[in-house]
């Protein structure tokens, strides 16, 4: 099994990587093969909603996002991690998401997601809220752990002294480890759950 794990921090060895890693570490024990991929410095640009992912299935700018698109696809999971910045997550990550969500036709369905935000004091609820909404809204199932996916630390490092932190992100990582064997187990046996043709409304009558 593979879970892709994103960085959305500037800093590739800032306290968001510290608790990537730490997930990783769990990981790596439960025979899950972990892939970090550090984003969070890129020139992402946003979607421009020009439509042509719709015709080629990938998005027009061809920059990291359609090479993080390719891994997604075999993925079991995706975890994104950020730091908080003014209640949000990193623009340049939620550039990436955007496009990357919008631009893939392939199913999300059942492939788990997780969210982890670092901050040094507030804010973490409401970022940890954004990055969630990307998972709930293609069918994936939501890890959760034994609070919510938040550790603090101001300068690079800090969290290594958030001790309910790291366990936060070791009892995540375990508990994504169960749901993605779990789904695989329910996926040999029952297989995915049946889908409707889609229905698309608005508001405007």
């Amino acid at each position: 099994m593979k879970v892709l794990l994103l960085n959305g921090s500037p800093k590739a060895n800032g306290n968001t990587a510290l608790a990537l890693a730490e997930m990783q570490k769990i990981f790596a024990e439960e025979k899950i093969e972990a892939e970090i991929i550090h984003v969070g410095h890129l020139p992402i640009r946003s979607c421009i909603a020009c439509m042509k992912c719709r015709e080629t299935g990938k998005c027009v700018f061809d920059d990291i996002v359609n090479e993080v698109a390719e891994k997604f696809e075999q993925a079991d999971g995706l975890v994104v991690g950020s730091p908080v910045y003014y209640a949000s997550a990193n623009a340049t990550l939620v550039a990436l998401l955007t496009r990357l969500f919008y631009s893939t036709r392939f199913s999300k369905a059942m492939k788990v997601g997780a969210g982890i935000v670092v901050a040094r004091r507030g804010g973490c609820s409401a970022a940890f809220d954004e990055l969630n909404k990307f998972f709930t809204i293609s069918g994936m199932p939501v890890a959760s752990s034994q609070y919510w996916n938040s550790i603090h630390g101001g300068a690079p490092g800090q969290a290594a002294e958030d001790a309910e932190g790291l366990q936060i992100m070791r009892t995540l990582a375990r508990n994504m480890s169960f749901l993605m064997k779990s789904i695989a187990l329910g996926k040999e046996k029952y297989g995915l759950p049946q889908r409707e043709p889609g229905v698309f409304t608005n508001f405007i009558r």
